[in-house]
């Protein structure tokens, strides 16, 4: 069985998209048709801008989107028996599938990097890469300090990032290289992504999902809350909401999908941390990368 994942956030870099854009008229009219939407021009942004444009999150997550569901819609032999995506890529695979249309998926990327953009602003907040320790340790030790900071993205074993003021995250890398991490690292981040910090942010996405329609996937979704296949659509909705304040179990989503009979991984977007996490969640599954139209 085919698994399709998506990246999300970090996965950006300058000219990605240009090959799509070029080569396939329908993908130009879609990213035209982003551009009206957003009511900037995005592609020359993706394509022409320099990094430090390309991470302000308000770009950053349209673009990433953009680039994941125009290679979905261009590649031929697209028939997903599951899919998931890592964060932001939940809303790729969501629209991949079926659930969410092209438009919609695009306007609610657009109003949640936003979102999460302004929460970022009221308060200093960062999130950090722990390497190297059991995931129970890291949750111990962020709950012993007296501050915000939290398990926000489970990668694989022995990697999870954390996230939470910065006072916060200061002091949990300081407590977790005691405990031994071979490394806690602080990403450089917008904000505490995924942390109860962005609840301004679920508060305000939460009215934009619930006026939206969705529909029933073409094939089981498995959601960040938690890495279940769901396929109504108002339990994704729930989902999705409660997506951005809630940890991303990426490594519990991974063995799920594998338990549910996925015998290949496809990720299909910019980078390629996802067939990483997954060959560090199970060497010994096949994954492929589609993030060029030649690919």
């Amino acid at each position: 069985m085919k698994a399709y994942v998506f990246p999300g956030q970090g996965a950006q870099y300058p000219g990605m998209g240009r090959d799509i854009y070029e080569n396939s008229s329908d993908a130009r009219a879609l990213f035209e048709k982003a551009n009206e939407l957003l009511g900037f021009r995005i592609t020359d942004v993706m394509f022409e801008g320099l990094a430090e444009h390309l991470k302000q999150t308000k770009v950053t997550q349209p673009a990433i989107f953009l680039h994941s569901v125009l290679l979905a819609k261009t590649l031929k032999d697209f028939a997903p028996d599951m899919v998931a995506g890592h964060s932001l890529g939940e809303f790729s695979a969501l629209v991949a599938s079926g659930a969410l249309t092209f438009e919609d998926g695009l306007i609610l990327v657009f109003k949640r990097a936003l979102a999460m953009q302004k929460a970022c602003e009221t308060e200093p907040s960062t999130m950090a890469a722990i390497v190297g320790l059991d995931d129970e340790v890291v949750e111990d030790v962020c709950r012993s300090v007296d501050d915000v900071v939290v398990a926000a993205n489970y990668n694989c074993p022995g990697q999870l990032v954390i996230s939470g003021t910065v006072a916060g995250v200061d002091k949990a890398c300081e407590l977790l290289t005691e405990k031994g991490a071979k490394r806690a690292l602080k990403l450089p981040v917008g904000g505490a992504f995924h942390s109860p910090l962005m609840e301004p942010a679920r508060e305000e996405l939460a009215a934009a999902i619930e006026a939206t329609t969705f529909k029933t996937p073409v094939c089981p979704v498995y959601q960040n809350v938690n890495a279940l296949p769901v396929t109504d659509p108002a339990e994704i909705k729930k989902n999705l909401i409660e997506q951005l304040t809630a940890p991303v179990r990426w490594t519990q989503t991974v063995n799920n999908m594998i338990a549910g009979g996925a015998t290949s991984f496809t990720e299909i977007g910019p980078g390629k941390v996802l067939q990483g996490l997954v060959k560090k969640v199970d060497r010994n599954m096949e994954t492929v990368g589609v993030e060029k139209l030649g690919e």
